[in-house]
Formats: C-alpha cells, structure tokens, sequence
C-alpha cells in the first residue's frame, strides 16, 4: 500500500516538470525566434523493458534498477522547431528566415571565450563601428564565418539569398546554415542553440526576408488548455496521497484497538 505513495509523488513531481516547461513557454510567447519545448515521460513498465533489453552490460549480467519506484519517470525535453509567424517592422535589419536553417553568431560568455552560435531570431541592428549585431552586441557572421561590418551613412538592401548591397555594391551575405538532425543541437539561452558532437551542417534554401521578425511559435490557447490539464493531473495525484494517508491513519489508529 505504501508503494502507492511513491508513484502518486512521481506523477506530482512529473506534472511539475510539465507545469515548468509550459510557463516556459507562456513566458517567451512573445519573444522574437524562441522555439517552444515539450516535456515528455516513461512509464515504469517502459524502463523495466528496456533494462531487460540492454546489452551494454553483457547478456549475462544482471541490472538492478536502483531506486525507481515503479510510477513515472521524467523523459528528455524536446524542442518544436515548427516556424513562427511574421511579423512586418519595416527596418531592413530586423531579418527573418522562410524556410528551415539558423542565423550563425560569434557569441562570447562571460569568461570571455567565443564560440558560434545559432538562432532564428534577427532582430538585428548596427552598432557604432557599423558591424551588424544582434540585441546583446554578438556579431553576426558571413559565409565566410566574418563579422559583417557596413557603412552607416549608406542605405542598406538585404536580398532573399542573405546578400547586403550598400550603392548596388556588393558588401556581404549572411550565413544561414541548417542542420542535419536537430537532436544534436543544444538549446542555450531562450534563442540560441549550439551544435554538440555529430552534428552535421547542411546547405538550405531558406529565404533572408528583411523587414520582417519572426515570432514565437508558442500557441497561448492551446498553452492555456494544456495548462488546466497538467493542473488538474496533479490534482489527481495529491488525492491519491491524501487518500493513502487517511487510509494509513485509520490503520495506525483504529485498527486493533482493544474494546
């Protein structure tokens, strides 16, 4: 009976985990380029099986689970890549993507290190020495893997294929890459991503709309529907445990009580 505890604790924790997830999202509903995240589960069942199944470990050599209790055990989270609306601003550095494939970015932490970042949101701008940046100063990089610096008393025009002319001149052309499989990309921050290990960069056709943002792909409805649901689990599960606790209670306190 006490067994029951514990799975109904994993379903709150699991629902938890969901709840965090979805306010997540409902918080970055309005970001330019964020990507919403889903979480997902494994029932005991589903671990025990694959325990059983893994021969890593030698077909002869006996897995213990540890200490899972039999209930629900939280899964990965996954990203929705799905493409967001537009949204028109009119400013030839606010830079969208038509298509599949990641703006690259020279980003630099805090230590000072610098590495190449991905993203889908352009919202970009210049900054004094006329390098295009984006809202936190990283630098936009070319196809040459360059920083993109441009005239700022010139007019700018951003072509579909990524090129930038400035006096029907030729300047630059921002690189856009996509990936092979983007479960070998790491979500870092709310818009940026990095290749891990395996990860395999490929050309696309995306397009390069300028003028144009593209915003969250966060549905809030239907973020607000799974809201109630995810609410309501863990409702359920916390009964459980207050049933349990009743029950235990009269167990403890009644049962075998001499008249």
């Amino acid at each position: 009976m006490v067994k029951g505890l514990y799975t109904a604790y994993t379903g709150m924790i699991n629902e938890q985990h969901r709840m965090d997830t979805l306010t997540n999202n409902l918080a970055n509903a309005s970001t330019v380029g964020f990507k919403k995240e889903g979480a997902t589960s494994q029932a005991f069942d589903d671990v025990l099986a694959l325990k059983i199944k893994d021969q890593s470990v030698g077909l002869t050599n006996v897995q213990r689970l540890g200490r899972n209790q039999p209930g629900v055990k939280i899964g990965e989270n996954y990203t929705d890549y799905t493409q967001g609306s537009f949204r028109i601003t009119e400013n030839t550095y606010d830079l969208a993507l038509a298509g599949e494939g990641f703006f690259a970015i020279e980003f630099t932490n805090k230590a000072g290190e610098t590495s190449t970042m991905y993203t889908r949101a352009g919202q970009f701008t210049l900054n004094r020495e006329g390098y295009l940046v984006t809202e936190d100063g990283d630098y936009v990089l070319d196809t040459q893997n360059r920083r993109i610096q441009l005239n700022t008393l010139l007019e700018s025009k951003i072509l579909d294929d990524g090129t930038i002319t400035q006096n029907d001149r030729v300047v630059a052309k921002i690189q856009v890459t996509d990936f092979e499989d983007y479960n070998y990309l790491e979500k870092y921050g709310e818009t940026y991503y990095r290749p891990v290990e395996g990860a395999r960069p490929i050309t696309t056709d995306a397009e390069v709309k300028s003028g144009y943002l593209e915003m969250s792909n966060v549905k809030v409805v239907s973020e607000m529907v799974n809201l109630i649901a995810i609410t309501r689990a863990y409702e359920s599960n916390q009964k459980i445990i207050q049933t349990y606790d009743n029950t235990l209670e009269v167990a403890v306190t009644q049962l075998g009580r001499v008249q």
